[in-house]
């Protein structure tokens, strides 16, 4: 690029030395002070897309989202690529978060997707079909991860039922990094990426309801969940599908249902009377009535729907100690 009749190939030592200063304190959490190198950074070398694409990513950990719309299309103008660039990714990500369709579309496009013509009234894109995925709530806290919908590259909507430390509901859909961390695999081979929790976009008025099931077989724990579905919501057995996992095993890849049967899960670190495979094992049984279930679904239907449960077979089944926890 040819700024005032030179040719400036690289970025100066001092540019280098705010930016690498600036990412050092992003790190420690001081976003603040981050800033105010990388705002020099910009004006040392205001020709350099990474100068802008730096403070974009910045903002959009400060959930800035007009700041981050605003530094991304700076860095977009002075792209030398025409298409896969990340900077296109994080412009996507900010408009997304602003409901910025025009944009948010033009951005999808400008990084290499598909994005079919088919919208909302409000022109939010429709049938981008990118499948099943996972997400992680709440990542730098008590982090975890649930399955969910992708809506776009941005969104996921929530289709598992979170413990009630995740502040999230069921239905609700949250805004999510680009980047995953991690992998679930299924017994069929199918790979899914695990991506990181941003903000929540859109709420649940979806309540999440823990219960005690007396099931006593498999198949009347699935009939509960099958009642749940039918309805219009969900119900999980946490006791089977909750696992506690460290941090360097969630971000890795992970087969999805590893732990249930009669093998042990190596990476499972729950325990004996607590949520997970190991916590429901004794005496050598691979079934035990009594399961802990997360059900969502609202205040005026959610007791008719386990008397409906019981009434069905009440030799089997049984309920108790329901509370809204979410």
């Amino acid at each position: 690029m040819r700024i005032f009749g030179k040719v400036r190939n690289r970025p100066s030592a001092s540019w280098r030395q705010a930016t690498d200063r600036a990412f050092t304190l992003i790190g420690d959490g001081r976003y603040e002070d981050a800033g105010e190198l990388l705002t020099r950074a910009a004006d040392l070398e205001p020709w350099l897309a990474e100068s802008w694409f730096n403070l974009a990513l910045l903002h959009k950990f400060r959930h800035d989202w007009e700041q981050a719309r605003a530094a991304g299309l700076r860095a977009v103008a002075l792209l030398d690529r025409e298409t896969g660039a990340p900077d296109w990714w994080n412009v996507g990500i900010a408009a997304t978060a602003l409901q910025d369709w025009p944009l948010a579309r033009r951005a999808w496009q400008a990084y290499g997707l598909k994005v079919p013509g088919g919208a909302t009234a409000l022109g939010e894109p429709l049938g981008m079909e990118l499948g099943s995925a996972a997400v992680r709530l709440s990542p730098e806290g008590e982090a975890e991860v649930v399955w969910g919908r992708r809506l776009d590259p941005a969104r996921i909507e929530v289709l598992s039922i979170p413990l009630p430390s995740s502040g999230r509901r069921w239905g609700e859909v949250v805004l999510h990094d680009g980047v995953p961390h991690g992998e679930r695999t299924t017994s069929t081979g199918h790979s899914y990426p695990v991506f990181d929790e941003i903000e929540l976009w859109a709420p649940s008025p979806v309540p999440t309801w823990v219960v005690l099931l007396e099931a006593a077989t498999e198949a009347d724990r699935d009939a509960l969940e099958q009642l749940a579905a039918d309805a219009g919501f969900a119900a999980e057995d946490w006791s089977s599908s909750v696992r506690l996992l460290c941090r360097m095993c969630s971000e890795s890849r992970m087969p999805s249902d590893e732990g249930e049967g009669v093998h042990l899960d190596p990476h499972d670190h729950s325990e004996p009377g607590h949520p997970g495979p190991l916590g429901h094992r004794t005496d050598g049984q691979l079934w035990v009535p009594e399961r802990e279930c997360g059900i969502a679904a609202p205040a005026s239907l959610v007791r008719g729907l386990l008397d409906g449960w019981v009434a069905d077979s009440p030799d089997s089944r049984d309920w108790r100690d329901l509370e809204e926890v979410c």
